[in-house]
Order: structure tokens, then C-alpha cells, then sequence
């Protein structure tokens, strides 16, 4: 048997066995997540799963509806924001603390800058695990 031969049949083999280990209620997959950004005045939504809307609250803050609520609020989230400039100023996505909300349906999340003002950006990409 070749060596091209050996290396797919052990890359089937791994695909099938790795294919029975992860299934939809894995804890390790994402629940739901979206990349939307503030540009021109408007939301741009511009991929996401089991997001039904996102909202613009107020400079630098939204709040992300799920299409499917989870059970309760004991989620996971992680989120970035980029830059709204070439000149590297830093965008920061966060929770502050518990004037933003975080429930079942719905995450309310804050982009600051640099100096913790909050401030718009044309693009946040977030992840919710449960």
C-alpha cells in the first residue's frame, strides 16, 4: 500500500472516529454567534447563528437577541472588537458589570476605547458556548 494510500485511509478513519465523539450537544461547540459592525448609521449585520437581531442601544453599546434563548444565563461569551481606524486605536468588547443585562434571550455587551469611553466600531465578532 502506498504512502498516499496509508495517509487517507488514516484520515477516514480519524473523520469517522471523530465524527462519532462530537455531536450537537457538545459543550465545546458554539451556541450561537454573530459579526455585525455600526457603519453609517446603521447595524450591519453581517453573519451569525441563532442571532435573531442586534440592536444599537447607544454609542458603543448592543444587545444581541438569540433566535433560540438557552435554558437560563449560565452561558459562556467571548468578544472582540475591531479598530474603526488605521491609526491603531483599540476597540474593546465587555459586560459592565450589572447595568448591561445578560438572560436567556438576550446578551447586552459594550465597546469601549482605549481610554474606556464607549465608542462605536465597524465590526464585533462574538461567541456564546453553553
Amino acid at each position: 500500500m502506498s504512502l498516499v494510500a496509508q495517509l487517507s485511509a488514516l484520515a477516514t478513519r480519524i473523520g469517522t472516529e471523530i465524527k462519532g465523539l462530537i455531536r450537537p450537544d457538545h459543550p465545546g461547540l458554539a451556541r450561537a454567534w454573530v459579526n455585525f459592525g455600526y457603519v453609517g448609521g446603521a447595524i450591519q449585520l453581517r453573519a451569525a447563528y441563532n442571532v435573531a437581531s442586534v440592536t444599537r442601544l447607544g454609542t458603543g453599546r448592543y444587545r444581541i437577541d438569540f433566535e433560540t434563548p438557552f435554558p437560563d444565563a449560565k452561558y459562556c461569551w467571548v468578544a472582540t472588537g475591531r479598530s474603526n481606524t488605521a491609526t491603531g486605536t483599540i476597540r474593546f468588547a465587555a459586560a459592565r458589570g450589572t447595568t448591561d443585562g445578560k438572560t436567556a434571550d438576550y446578551l447586552e455587551l459594550v465597546c469601549t476605547s482605549s481610554a474606556a469611553s464607549l465608542a462605536d466600531t465597524p465590526e464585533i465578532s462574538l461567541v456564546v458556548y453553553r
